[in-house]
């Protein structure tokens, strides 16, 4: 009998041949979509370039305007579920994709437009175009996530992404030098701006057409149970462990965004580094990270997500305090702090990401998910409009910035150890990580881009799902 093209030998060999056509193309996507995807996220030098060289913005507008992708973070929850039923995931990961890259296209249009205006009012502009533009990245981001799972094997997920990642990171750090480079060079001019713009934009075109003609195929996924929503709501009020890590989210999100977006103003202002230098530092992070990752993975299938998570907090935010000592005279002191950080913050953010997946009632699981992941963007988005308006008013009380800045970079390290203790209340099953995950580490995500540490994002924002369980 005759073996068609929808069944028996033939059929599987042509899947497998797809998968593998798959494989490569989302590798070719990934390097070519990381440059807007880097410049997307807060904090990232182009953005604080622009917003303290090219149109200096007070310190109170900063903190609104990092503040955006975490509002973002938010309000897809509400859009995602509407459009989850209109579209499949590969076609409103496109779709988002595209118009988060023609927001960046009109940014590049009306850059010059906007040196006409006060700060006041570039200001206002600039950060209209960002909540546009960040919504549409948050969409892409929960919906590329949805993609992936539905059709990566769960067994080849390490391994592909483990590769995937190290050629999307070569081209992230590539990116982030060439980018300080240019900004340096051309003392932040509108071309220069443009110039990235256009680069990244291009490499976006690339990045969409692979991810169109991407020939996946959707997979069996597991669905959490049809409970009526109430009995959902009981479940997640029982789930005390869950409940006080995300209480200990909330804290973190608050300490870190609190400061996080300053630290690279800061930088380029009253340090007077460059945009280069600025950019180095975000590499030696993301180094850092990618160094110290295979140490830290070992560490938490063998002792636990939250031990390995408080060593490893308690680290990085020792180094958090040499800030408060920077002068201009030892500013080469920062990029021995950002390697520090990397490296020993990368246990943490890995641990974070793995332990909320553990402790997510798998009953009610995207109830959870969404309820993690709106609370938690709401405190992360207070917190750099909090942070902008204090240091603003600090900074007009004083003739010495360095005081004020120095003062204001103890909150990170004293509120998020102090957070800790809340960690401690979290009691962790010995249990395997849920096998699909969805758009519940967006802020991870996002805020790994105000640390530094986007590479480690990256890699774990798939890995763990084959992590396999400890033994209880």
């Amino acid at each position: 009998m005759a073996t068609n093209a929808h069944s028996g030998p033939f059929f599987a060999a042509q899947r497998k041949r797809d998968l593998v056509r798959s494989f490569f193309l989302s590798t070719v996507d990934g390097i070519f979509a990381i440059p807007i995807g880097t410049v997307s996220l807060p904090a990232n030098v182009l953005l604080i370039a622009l917003v303290t060289e090219a149109f200096p913005l007070s310190a109170s507008t900063i903190g609104i305007f990092m503040s955006l992708p975490f509002i973002a973070n938010f309000l897809q929850i509400f859009a995602m579920p509407v459009l989850a039923q209109w579209r499949p995931p590969k076609f409103l990961t496109a779709m988002s994709a595209a118009l988060h890259l023609l927001t960046w296209i009109a940014l590049g249009c009306i850059l010059p437009w906007l040196r006409h205006f006060d700060p006041v009012r570039a200001g206002h502009w600039l950060m209209a175009w960002f909540l546009v533009s960040s919504i549409f990245a948050a969409i892409n981001g929960v919906a590329w996530n949805s993609w992936t799972q539905e059709w990566v094997p769960a067994r080849l997920r390490g391994k592909f992404f483990g590769g995937r990642n190290r050629w999307v990171q070569f081209s992230a750090l590539t990116f982030l030098v060439v980018a300080g480079w240019v900004l340096g060079r051309w003392n932040y001019a509108i071309p220069a701006f443009q110039a990235l713009i256009v680069a990244v934009s291009i490499m976006r075109v690339v990045s969409l057409r692979c991810m169109w003609k991407n020939p996946t195929h959707a997979r069996q996924s597991t669905e959490e149970a049809n409970l009526p929503l109430r009995e959902k709501f009981q479940i997640l009020r029982h789930s005390t462990s869950f409940l006080f890590f995300s209480a200990f989210g909330c804290v973190w999100s608050f300490a870190a965004n609190f400061v996080g977006p300053f630290y690279q103003v800061f930088m380029f202002n009253p340090m007077r580094m460059s945009a280069f230098d600025v950019g180095l530092t975000a590499t030696l992070a993301q180094l850092g990270g990618a160094l110290s990752l295979p140490v830290w993975g070992p560490l938490l299938d063998r002792y636990g997500n939250k031990p390995v998570m408080i060593v490893s907090l308690v680290f990085w935010q020792i180094s958090s305090f040499f800030w408060c000592f920077i002068i201009p005279a030892n500013r080469w002191v920062l990029y021995l702090v950002w390697l520090w950080a990397g490296a020993t913050g990368a246990g943490f953010v890995l641990g974070q990401f793995t332990i909320l997946l553990r402790l997510i009632p798998i009953e009610a699981k995207n109830l959870a998910i969404g309820f993690n992941l709106a609370i938690t963007s709401l405190f992360a988005a207070a917190a750099p409009i909090a942070g902008g308006y204090a240091l603003e008013r600090a900074l007009g009380r004083t003739s010495d910035p360095l005081v004020v800045y120095h003062f204001f970079f103890l909150v990170q390290p004293v509120v998020s150890l102090a957070g800790a203790f809340l960690l401690l209340r979290v009691h962790e099953p010995a249990a395997s990580s849920l096998a699909v995950v969805v758009g519940a580490m967006r802020n991870i995500r996002t805020l790994g881009g105000v640390l530094g540490l986007s590479f480690l994002t990256n890699y774990l924002f798939l890995k763990p799902a084959t992590k396999r369980p400890r033994a209880s």
